[in-house]
């Protein structure tokens, strides 16, 4: 039986302790192995300019994961074609990984624009889905075995709030893992 490891994906701007409690709680209370945090270079689907190199949210991701079973960082997407799409991640993962299966792990939101994805009823069939909740964003139930909805708990925060908060001069230790937070502040993050 192969192992079945959930891709959660993300631009990681930074990564923040809601991305670490989700895939610690989908690695230890859904089918998923292991849950890699898949840094993705450019979504296709956002804009890029508030983005910070690739380098500093790669090392703040390894920071994040240090001495946490079952979640793991990738990398793949830095030295794939830009934009990133999922199934593009998928097809060369599945090739480099033959000894496991994945799904991709998202959120309320990006399920309920999830058929604007390429090739998402593929990424359904051959891949499948677990979505977690997002607040504000209601789940229907869904009627497909390739798609999981985990009631896994809500983490009410946001990169984007963080950025902002950050440049306004707050202290947002509280939301970041702390090596995160020595790191934006060692190097000057988003100010």
């Amino acid at each position: 039986m192969k192992k079945v490891v959930g891709i959660f994906g993300g631009s990681f701007n930074p990564v923040h302790r809601g991305h670490i409690m989700l895939a610690q709680y989908l690695s230890q209370h859904s089918h998923l192995d292991e849950v890699w945090l898949t840094l993705s270079p450019q979504n296709p689907l956002k804009q890029s300019k508030e983005l910070l190199d690739d380098t500093h949210r790669l090392a703040m991701l390894n920071l994040a994961v240090e001495g946490i079973d079952g979640v793991e960082v990738c990398d793949i997407e830095l030295s794939m074609p830009r934009p990133s799409y999922t199934i593009n991640t998928l097809e060369t993962l599945s090739k480099k990984y033959p000894q496991y299966q994945f799904n991709i792990v998202i959120g309320g939101d990006n399920w309920n624009l999830f058929d604007r994805w390429r090739d998402y009823r593929r990424i359904i069939d051959e891949y499948g889905v677990v979505v977690y909740p997002r607040p504000g964003y209601e789940l229907n139930p869904v009627n497909d075995k390739n798609v999981e909805i985990v009631s896994a708990p809500l983490a009410d925060v946001s990169s984007t709030e963080i950025r902002q908060a950050i440049a306004e001069g707050n202290n947002v230790e509280n939301l970041l893992p702390q090596p995160v937070w020595e790191y934006i502040k060692a190097n000057n993050l988003y100010k």
